[in-house]
């Protein structure tokens, strides 16, 4: 092992560029010199040798006499699916527990084993079960596997998944998040080792399923009345957990105070892991002001919520059970607390058609009460247990053809405004899942490819399709760009650095909210307070790509040559010519000192600074 380590060093000493191709030469000449399986020698295992070498033999290290610019040449060479740090931050996605849901809709899954609308052998699912849902586990899991894969894990974004958050007991999502803080603030590969194995320990005394198969035969007779239409998910949910002595159990333990949270994310703000994001998922109908100023307190920044449609008739025909203008109520609530706002819409609904799809997605990021920052798109599939079953039976919905479906995303891609980033267009359901639908997981390249085949991809303004990703750039190069729009209780500045291509290295979102709006929603909440009043611009996001490295480390990616501070102080600028006062920034915990160092003093749930 540490010979190739030895050959990969020399090649790049000498000047040449080390790629895939060549990595497996080196790794094939090695299997043969060593009479051993060339997977012996495959990235997964290479770099995981390479860090313990460095952290455990020491005088071995120096040895092989590797400067910090050679390091990071062989760390590139090393890193496994680069792009999941290509936008600055290392994401780990976990699972809240199963739980029953305010919804019950025709598309929506039912499988038992996991919180409403999710399925069990998506991949985040899988670890969540593995891990009994813990969130210290799950995080501390996915926390090796990126290190393992040599990322830097200094900024995280975390992503909290399970349908409905505020359906959840508030202490058992106090407990959540405050596990997630500990998780990071604890982790070291080596000594979280042994309150990892305390942990599992627990969950394995309490009498919780032990493997995928105790999971199914756990569910089994409930998955099987809902199937059978018997049992609704709601139903069959309270039949299996609430005669379950282990889930009671642990619900009992899962619980924590704002003191024990609060310490936890004062202890993140100069952590080896910091918290750069966190997000949660939720319905629209379910955020409130109150609601939002406890996912606020949570150290919440961004908000997940299913829209799926903004056709009221395909919305009553699947059952949503929401309205309109409760979804634009979602939209105002969520900009004017701070929030970045990532919308879920589905095409090819029940009763829905190609063109209608189009007209619906151009009015979702066009009209003024919705234009969201971030979308996941996604087609319609019917999963076997959802209620959609029925209707695909009697003919009544039928699944778009790989043409269809490819018109609708391009043309929703083409007129996408430069301020908003569709995350994703498919799900994570296995192809074993999907009885009618997509199941191409390229999705996305085969939306791309139709654009660029029919020569629109030059006026592509979407975010994602403009991500400077994991390349260098030169400063000179960049040019300040202000796209305004306006929503219906604000005027948002979307601040971006663009190179004349149109790439995109970085962006600032700033809300200069409706001093109407906002004192009319003060009067609302009355003896409850808000904790925004008029006068008071919003810094709601401020992200810079690259990949990520680790905190105050030098580099020549967008994130390391004062690009942020730099929207910042514009952002400032812009707001005090409007007339505001001061300016809010909603940030996580762990970039409350970043801003502190510009002038930005704690106020409330946000950093404010005077203008």
């Amino acid at each position: 092992m540490e010979q190739i380590i030895l050959d990969i060093l020399a090649e790049l000493r000498s000047g040449r560029v080390v790629d895939d191709r060549v990595l497996l030469k080196l790794s094939h000449a090695a299997a043969r010199r060593e009479h051993a399986d060339k997977r012996m020698f495959a990235k997964r295992r290479l770099l995981p040798f390479y860090q313990s070498v460095k952290r455990n033999d020491q005088k071995r290290w120096e040895a092989w006499g590797v400067t910090p610019e050679l390091e990071e040449r062989l760390l590139a060479v090393l890193r496994m699916k680069p792009r999941r740090s290509a936008s600055g931050v290392a994401t780990i996605t976990v699972i809240t527990k199963p739980w029953p849901c305010g919804g019950d809709c025709l598309f929506c899954p039912n499988d038992l084993r996991m919180p409403k609308s999710y399925l069990h052998n998506e991949p985040a699912c899988e670890r969540a079960e593995q891990n009994w849902f813990d969130p210290y586990l799950q995080v501390t899991s996915r926390l090796t596997a990126l290190t393992q894969m040599g990322h830097a894990t200094d900024k995280i974004e975390l992503i909290v998944l399970g349908g409905t958050w505020s359906d959840y007991p508030r202490e058992y999502q106090v407990w959540f998040i405050s596990e997630l803080f500990r998780a990071l603030n604890e982790f070291d590969e080596e000594s979280a080792a042994s309150d990892i194995a305390e942990r599992r320990s627990w969950y394995r005394s309490a009498g919780f399923p032990q493997n995928t198969e105790q999971f199914a035969l756990f569910a089994e007779g409930a998955q099987e009345e809902i199937a059978e239409g018997a049992l609704s998910y709601n139903h069959a949910f309270r039949l299996l957990y609430g005669n379950s002595e282990p889930w009671r159990l642990a619900s009992r333990a899962q619980t924590a105070t704002f003191d024990e949270l609060e310490l936890r994310q004062r202890e993140n703000e100069g952590a080896r892991h910091r918290v750069v994001g966190l997000v949660v998922e939720t319905r629209p109908d379910a955020i409130t002001p109150a609601a939002l100023m406890l996912i606020r307190r949570l150290g919440c920044t961004k908000v997940q919520m299913g829209i799926q449609t903004l056709d009221q008739e395909i919305l009553d025909l699947n059952e949503r059970g929401i309205s309109i203008d409760r979804i634009g109520r979602a939209f105002e609530l969520l900009r004017i607390f701070g929030f970045k706002i990532h919308a879920h819409a589905m095409a090819n609904l029940l009763g829905s058609t190609p063109e209608r799809d189009k007209a619906d997605y151009d009015r979702l990021v066009r009209s003024a009460p919705f234009q969201p920052d971030e979308i996941k798109l996604y087609p319609c599939a019917l999963i076997d247990g959802s209620r959609l079953t029925e209707r695909y039976e009697l003919g009544l919905w039928r699944p778009y053809t790989e043409g269809e479906l490819l018109d609708v995303l391009a043309s929703d891609v083409a007129v996408t405004p430069p301020f908003c980033r569709i995350s994703r267009m498919i799900r994570d359901f296995s192809s074993h899942d999907i009885v009618a639908g997509n199941k191409k997981p390229n999705l996305r390249q085969l939306v791309e490819r139709s654009l660029r085949d029919m020569g629109s991809s030059d006026g592509v303004q979407e975010i994602r399709f403009r991500e400077i990703g994991t390349n260098d750039i030169d400063l000179g190069d960049l040019v300040l760009d202000v796209v305004g729009y306006e929503t219906s209780n604000t005027h948002e500045r979307f601040l971006q650095w663009i190179l004349p291509d149109n790439r995109i290295a970085g962006f600032l979102r700033l809300s200069l909210p409706s001093a109407a709006y906002v004192q009319r929603l003060a009067d609302e909440a009355g003896s409850e307070g808000l904790p925004v009043r008029a006068g008071e611009a919003m810094i709601r996001e401020v992200h810079m790509y690259g990949i990520a490295t680790q905190l105050g480390e030098d580099g020549t990616s967008a994130q390391h040559l004062g690009l942020g501070r730099r929207l910042i102080e514009r952002a400032c600028d812009i707001a005090r010519e409007a007339g505001y006062e001061s300016i809010n920034v909603i940030s996580a915990v762990g970039t409350r000192t970043y801003y502190r160092r510009l002038g930005f003093k704690d106020h409330g749930l946000y950093q404010q600074r005077k203008l």
